[in-house]
C-alpha cells in the first residue's frame, strides 16, 4: 500500500501517515485504478483519503463500519455502519478521510474502482 505523510487540520490529525484505500491494487490505467480491501473480523484498514470519486462493490462479509477523520469533507463526517449486500455497486464521491473497521463476524471484502478521468 502507498503511504503519504500530511499534515494535519488540528491536534488529532497533527502528523499522520495515510495509506493506501484498500489492502492491494489489483490493476491501473490511465482511466481507472482498481483495489481489493480484505479485512478480517474486527479488523480496520489505514486511515486513507478518498481522492477521487469511486465505485464500491461489496463481495463479502455480514457488517462494516467507516470511522471518520475530523478533516473528512462533504458527507462523510459521521460514523457510520451497514449490513453487507454482496453483488451491491456503491457510486461513492471523493472527499472521505477514514478508516473502514469489519465490525462484523464474517470477512470483508470488496473491490474499490477509482476514476481517473473524473
Amino acid at each position: 500500500m502507498s503511504e503519504e505523510t500530511v499534515p494535519g487540520t488540528d491536534e488529532s490529525t497533527a502528523e499522520r501517515t495515510l495509506g493506501g484505500i484498500g489492502t492491494r491494487v489489483l490493476f491501473e490505467d490511465d482511466r481507472v485504478r482498481i483495489w481489493e480491501l480484505d479485512l478480517a473480523p474486527g479488523a480496520r484498514s489505514d486511515v486513507h483519503r478518498h481522492e477521487l470519486d469511486y465505485y464500491l462493490v461489496q463481495i463479502a462479509g455480514d457488517r462494516i463500519a467507516v470511522e471518520p477523520e475530523p478533516d473528512s469533507a462533504g458527507e462523510y463526517r459521521e460514523y457510520f455502519a451497514a449490513d453487507v449486500v454482496p453483488g451491491v455497486v456503491v457510486p461513492m464521491r471523493r472527499g472521505g478521510v477514514e478508516t473502514a473497521v469489519n465490525v462484523g463476524e464474517q470477512r470483508y471484502h470488496e473491490i474499490i474502482v477509482e476514476l481517473k478521468d473524473r
